[in-house]
């Protein structure tokens, strides 16, 4: 798996800034109250946002991409297969004309 960026420069500033605002805030509620498990479970999602700004990777919008370019090949596929049999047909020759 080839890992390149796929967000912008200013979308990974906001992710760092973003990441260490919860992180500080889990941290601060972490020293009064340590035996809460939510707020460890935050900081870790406030690390990952952290590590995605500086790497300027989100998996999330990758698989987001890959979804969309699968559904892109589908629809690609299924309109090439359409064409070829020759059953690409219109939506007003299938449906009689009602002038009502």
């Amino acid at each position: 798996m080839n890992i390149k960026p796929n967000i912008s420069i200013l979308n990974a500033l906001i992710r760092i800034t973003i990441g260490l605002t919860v992180l500080s805030w889990c941290t601060a509620k972490l020293v009064k109250q340590p035996w809460r498990d939510s707020y460890l479970f935050v900081a870790l999602c406030g690390a990952m946002k952290v590590a995605e700004g500086i790497v300027r990777f989100c998996p999330v919008t990758a698989l987001c991409e890959r979804y969309q370019n699968w559904m892109e090949d589908q629809n690609r596929t299924q309109n090439s297969v359409e064409e070829a049999d020759g059953s690409n047909t219109d939506i007003d020759q299938v449906l009689p004309y009602n002038p009502s």
